[in-house]
């Protein structure tokens, strides 16, 4: 028995694969395995390493950004936000500290803008409880 995996970006598939054998991911708890007979489950995958290896194939590892992962019998669907694959373990973890691990400018520049807009609403709100 094999898993079939697809792995879905926000605006494309990455990959589908069929005949997977077995696959490892990372969640906040730690690194996990799937193989074809596990239960079904659900996980919130963090940035990192995420391998898989079919029954013709070796191993491929895929550099992930966060996301989610749903097993329900033999269908593996991984959705993450960005991600990039490669043979060399190294490169793909720089990639993920270099790409997924620090926010961009915009992203700091957004997350800084709602913090403001959040401190002013709970001002404003704490003033007109108090008069």
């Amino acid at each position: 028995m094999s898993m079939n995996l697809k792995i879905l970006l926000p605006f494309r598939v990455f990959t589908e694969k069929t005949g997977v054998a077995r696959l490892v991911a990372e969640a906040r708890t730690g690194s996990f395995g799937l193989l074809p007979h596990r239960r079904d489950c659900v996980a919130a995958l963090v940035p990192g390493i995420f391998c898989y290896q079919t029954e013709t194939e070796p191993e491929v590892f895929v550099a992930v950004d966060e996301g989610v992962l749903v097993k329900t019998g033999p269908e593996v669907l991984v959705s993450v936000r960005r991600a990039i694959a490669g043979t060399d373990l190294g490169q793909l973890r720089a990639a993920v500290t270099k790409e997924f691990l620090t926010l961009d400018e915009n992203e700091q520049s957004v997350r800084t803008a709602v913090a403001k807009l959040e401190s002013g609403f709970l001002r404003r709100l704490a003033n007109f409880k108090h008069e």
